[in-house]
């Protein structure tokens, strides 16, 4: 037999570190207290509440969470689950055993079963461990008395004579089973957790958990493949004797394997303690090198204030040279003196000349020294960054790659990234990004810490150009730098808005998907008879539909793509007050160039159709962006002809009364003109042919950062 204080670490739930109390098993097959996986869940719901992990910290103390089970939970917090459902919804447990994140089910913890054995085992390890603890009888008159034996049936402990009181021969308590005494009561039958009423008598192979037969015939495992509990239960039980009896006749390789690891333990201590001696040598070395430099500037600052103070002294006893009865002024006074002309012509000379230059100095005066010692200010600007960013090095974590085509710039900032060799070898990643400004001469990096490979931003300005990078860290040893990259946010606020299915909207030539977000036109049967009109013209109209929310004032941005096999889509706004005649306007064409009234061929029905229409748009089609022809436009038709970008975006600002075309990849403006904003302003587009738009998806909570641990 094996003993059983051996075997403690088997009997401690992963999420208390405690003796198991009435553990679960979950789908993962782990075990887990039942209180501990209604706290978790707690704290898992409370999360959604909070939007966030801090009210999950502050749980019940008995429970410890750890950090990457917490993590989880603000992960899965913020994939979008809504509370309060009326569809039903399934309940995912962070499991602190195998870091995973387990399905309950719909019937969540209730669907879970106890584990019996485990149980038996705890309580005969309690037993063990305080065996010198008696259990009191549970029904004895203070004081209580030892108990002698416990009823399984009544779940109670007796002494003798309240077991035969409560016992009486010929009732049917007598027939209770009893056991010696234990506070562990187990029932005799193990019932279905779905079906209460039932008990389990099957086994599911493919969920490996019992199941009664109303779980078989209609229940969540009909199509399962099932065996008797019996056959389970002998299978099971061989399978395990021969896995114990080959680990057991694997003793001593086992010993092999412990004292091999004890030997890695103290080698793993010896190089710990080296590597530190490493890091304290070459940060000493940085020490001694700042302190050089150190002592090297401090010695130049004093050499320098010396020299001027010298400079400043002498200045200050010329002057003062200066001054009555003293210096040059009282030798002058006593030269004065003389009264011997021969004599004082020969003295005053040279002392008229130092007289002159003391006298010039006075007037132009100006310190022999400057006072301030700005030449000597370190900067440490560069040498801060390169120091804030030291750290382990390793060639083998890759230096991840901002992936510019996964990001996006709208609504808010989705920045996406990945690794070259496509494998995760970061535990973490770290984003940094700041504003380009050149008027600003320091650059202040903003970061943030994801768990993922991508971070949704959205805290940033409007019509502005940022820089990102990226680099890994795994523990303490971190990744280069990514490659910076340039990305551009929109001009303005998105507007969001949908395709209006009611208003004007052609069911028979458009067709909308089912969110609104996708306007098809078909080139099907109706133009084919619009077709007719080709002998004597070449009117084709075109099939409108607007946005369902209008603009009154401000500065407001929207994008959108244009499916590369379009014919012809024209994209723009429309006032409120021309609606109507957007909708029923004869003069919506393709291309009149040429018609058998008009006599010739001038282009000036062009003319006549552009300055007619209701609303401003351009002209999108066969992978084109064709700019309006105006006088401000080139002349040459072809320089009007841009590629299609994948992305358009149209910015209107009524306060200026100004619309803007842009490419919204680069948020470029491919086009601006003057706009009639007096009315409430709508989106609008037109197609023609077989063409299709797509309203640009906002970045929502789906796009946030997430790691997936199973």
């Amino acid at each position: 037999k094996v003993a059983i204080k051996g075997i403690e670490r088997e009997l401690i739930c992963p999420a208390c570190k405690e003796l198991f109390t009435h553990p679960l098993i979950l789908p993962c097959q782990h075990n887990i207290c039942h209180k501990c996986v209604k706290e978790i869940l707690f704290a898992f719901e409370d999360s959604f509440a909070d939007g966030g992990s801090e009210s999950s910290n502050q749980s019940s103390p008995r429970i410890r969470i750890s950090a990457s089970s917490m993590d989880r939970i603000d992960r899965i917090t913020r994939s979008g689950r809504k509370r309060n459902s009326l569809t039903p919804r399934s309940t995912l447990f962070p499991c602190p055993c195998c870091q995973r994140d387990i399905d309950l089910g719909e019937r969540g913890i209730n669907g879970l079963f106890r584990n019996f054995t485990l149980e038996t085992i705890v309580e005969r390890y309690r037993q063990a461990a305080r065996a010198a603890i008696a259990i009191m009888c549970d029904f004895c008159k203070p004081p209580p008395q030892e108990s002698t034996k416990s009823c399984m049936d009544c779940s109670a402990s007796y002494c003798n004579e309240c077991f035969k009181i409560h016992h009486p021969w010929g009732t049917v308590k007598a027939q209770h089973e009893y056991v010696g005494p234990t506070t562990n009561f187990r029932p005799k039958i193990l019932m279905c957790p779905e079906h209460e009423m039932e008990r389990v008598n099957m086994y599911c192979e493919i969920c490996r958990r019992p199941v009664c037969h109303l779980c078989k015939l209609g229940g969540g495992h009909a199509n399962h493949r099932v065996t008797t509990m019996s056959t389970a239960y002998k299978t099971l039980k061989e399978k395990l004797s021969k896995d114990i009896e080959y680990l057991i006749s694997k003793e001593s390789q086992v010993k092999a394997h412990i004292t091999q690891l004890d030997l890695l333990l103290k080698e793993t201590e010896c190089n710990s303690e080296r590597a530190k001696q490493e890091a304290s040598q070459s940060f000493e070395k940085l020490y001694h090198v700042l302190e050089e430099k150190k002592s090297a500037a401090l010695r130049a600052i004093e050499t320098s204030k010396n020299i001027r103070l010298e400079k400043l002294q002498a200045q200050v006893g010329e002057y003062q040279g200066l001054l009555e009865n003293n210096g040059l002024v009282g030798y002058a006074q006593e030269v004065l003196k003389e009264t011997d002309p021969s004599c004082f012509v020969q003295t005053a000379k040279q002392l008229h000349v130092r007289i002159q230059k003391a006298t010039e100095s006075l007037r132009s005066f100006r310190p022999a020294a400057e006072t301030t010692f700005e030449d000597f200010v370190v900067d440490t600007a560069k040498q801060e960054d390169v120091l804030g960013d030291l750290s382990f090095h390793s060639n083998g974590l890759e230096i991840p790659e901002i992936n510019e085509e996964q990001s996006r710039m709208y609504n808010e900032a989705l920045i996406s990234w990945e690794c070259p060799g496509k494998t995760d070898s970061a535990d973490i990643y770290v984003l940094e990004y700041h504003k380009l400004n050149k008027e600003e001469e320091s650059v202040t990096w903003q970061k943030t810490e994801v768990c993922g490979k991508s971070k949704v931003l959205s805290d940033l300005d409007d019509d502005s150009s940022y820089t990102f990078r990226v680099r890994g860290y795994k523990g303490s040893i971190c990744s280069p730098w990514s490659r910076e990259v340039i990305m551009h946010t929109p001009p303005a606020p998105v507007f969001s808005f949908l395709f209006d299915d009611k208003c004007g909207y052609n069911n028979e030539h458009l067709q909308l998907n089912p969110r609104r977000t996708s306007v098809e036109s078909r080139a099907g049967f109706p133009l084919l008879l619009g077709s007719e009109r080709l002998q004597v013209g070449c009117y084709t109209t075109l099939d409108y539909i607007i946005g369902d929310t209008g603009i009154a004032k401000g500065k407001h941005f929207w994008a959108f793509s244009v499916e590369a096999y379009s014919y012809l889509v024209k994209v723009g706004v429309v006032p409120s007050n021309k609606i109507q005649k957007l909708f029923h306007n004869t003069h919506d064409v393709t291309s009149p160039r040429y018609e058998q009234d008009s006599g010739h061929d001038s282009g000036s029905e062009d003319a006549f159709f552009d300055s007619s229409q209701p609303c401003t748009l351009v002209t999108l089609g066969m992978k084109k962006f064709f700019i309006p022809a105006t006088p401000a436009a080139p002349k040459d038709p072809a320089s009007r002809i841009l590629p299609l970008p994948s992305c358009l975006g149209i910015c209107l600002d009524c306060d200026r009364g100004r619309v803007g075309f842009y490419d919204a990849g680069c948020m470029k403006c491919l086009y601006e003109c003057e706009v009639d904003c007096s009315g409430l302003m709508y989106p609008a587009f037109a197609l023609m042919g077989g063409a299709a738009v797509h309203l640009e998806e906002p970045v929502t909570a789906k796009y946030r950062e997430y790691h997936d641990d199973i």
